[in-house]
């Protein structure tokens, strides 16, 4: 299942214009993670808001987060390129975005609860359990929209959520912001006029502009 070409057009459609604003708000998907570290350019509420979030007991229970862990790699799979998902520390970004979102916290875990009741009508064992290519058979079932079952619509469902939080917990995090090749504002390199286009216009730089105004190297 190689998404990665896709995921980059998904991140600045769908995700972009809407799961992508909200879900990172009041922090960005490093802080997430470690919600009260580097908060010194927080406003109080901020820091007060974060360290509550903080506090709370964990959402997921551990088979839930076991579930997740291999179901956002499958989403974001580790490449040449970047790491998996959760080399980005997706599961912990997921884990805050329930407690900053809470309406997403039935969808999720009746979503989670649906794969395992497919997976054991399916295999007869959980997701967890499942071998690799049983777990891909499963998730092709649902990643595709158009050419899913009926019956799958809850799974679809899920599996559209859990896409969007997926990807906008990676392309928040140091990983994905290299993995997209964004390098924000940074200086131009100006090597001067390039010199087929002097030699159109019969111009050449002096030595003095050489030395002072231009660089080739």
């Amino acid at each position: 299942m190689d998404r990665r070409k896709s995921i980059k057009a998904l991140v600045v459609g769908t995700v972009a214009t809407g799961v992508l604003v909200d879900a990172c708000k009041p922090t960005d998907k490093k802080e997430n993670a470690t919600a009260s570290a580097g908060l010194d350019d927080r406003m109080d509420e901020e820091k007060k808001y974060l360290a509550k979030l903080e506090k709370e007991e964990k959402f997921f229970t551990e088979h839930e987060m076991a579930t997740i862990t291999i179901l956002v790699d499958i989403i974001v799979p580790k490449d040449d390129v970047s790491g998996s998902a959760t080399d980005a520390k997706v599961p912990d970004f997921l884990e805050f975005i329930v407690k900053d979102m809470p309406s997403h916290q039935t969808p999720m875990r009746g979503g989670l609860r649906w794969l395992d009741i497919q997976s054991f009508k399916q295999f007869e064992k959980s997701f967890v359990d499942c071998s690799a290519a049983q777990r891909i058979q499963l998730v092709d079932q649902i990643a595709y929209p158009e050419k899913a079952k009926p019956e799958m619509a809850q799974g679809v469902s899920f599996f559209n959520l859990m896409r969007d939080l997926t990807l906008t917990g990676f392309y928040t995090s140091e990983i994905g912001v290299k993995d997209l090749d964004y390098r924000g504002n940074v200086p131009n390199k100006w090597n001067g006029v390039p010199d087929d286009v002097l030699k159109q216009y019969k111009l050449a730089y002096s030595e003095r502009e050489l030395k002072e105004c231009a660089s080739y190297s």
